[in-house]
């Protein structure tokens, strides 16, 4: 007469081949969730100095002209109740300060990312969003020292 014997629990090649299945679906996933990270990033900086020229375009429409130019993270006086709910002094999320330029540069009026932590690669992708993919030419162009979405030229 034959007996079975129940066993409990995996076999060492079980766990084995269990983990290099996992393995293998993380290295899949892991660079994939980077990138969207990433994205999402730029998506919201693209968002966030967009929003901040339209509150410098309703100032210039309801004062007759912008205000004067800025140090980087210095919030331009009579800006406060435009930009209430900007995280203006805060680090972008793209690394940097937010920027308010006027009459610098070579431009009338514009909001600046002073030094971005992202590589010219990355930015380029935030100006395909925002403009014509190019960093020396359209709205969005790279600047002295950083990054600038130009409102007036």
């Amino acid at each position: 007469m034959e007996t079975f014997v129940s066993r409990k629990g995996f076999t060492l090649v079980e766990i084995m081949i269990v983990t290099s299945i996992v393995g293998l679906l993380a290295s899949l996933a892991i660079p994939s969730m980077r990138n969207a990270g990433i994205k999402t990033r730029s998506t919201r900086f693209a968002r966030e100095i967009k929003a901040a020229g339209h509150a410098f375009v309703q100032y210039a429409l309801d004062h007759g002209d912008y205000p004067a130019d800025k140090n980087p993270e210095q919030m331009p006086n009579g800006m406060g109740e435009y930009l209430s709910r900007f995280p203006w002094s805060e680090e972008t999320v793209i690394g940097g300060q937010w920027d308010w330029d006027y009459e610098v540069f070579g431009v009338h009026a514009g909001v600046s990312v002073h030094s971005p932590k992202w590589s010219s690669e990355q930015m380029q992708e935030i100006d395909a969003m925002i403009d014509d993919g190019n960093l020396g030419s359209g709205q969005f162009r790279q600047r002295s020292g950083g990054y600038i979405y130009i409102l007036e030229e």
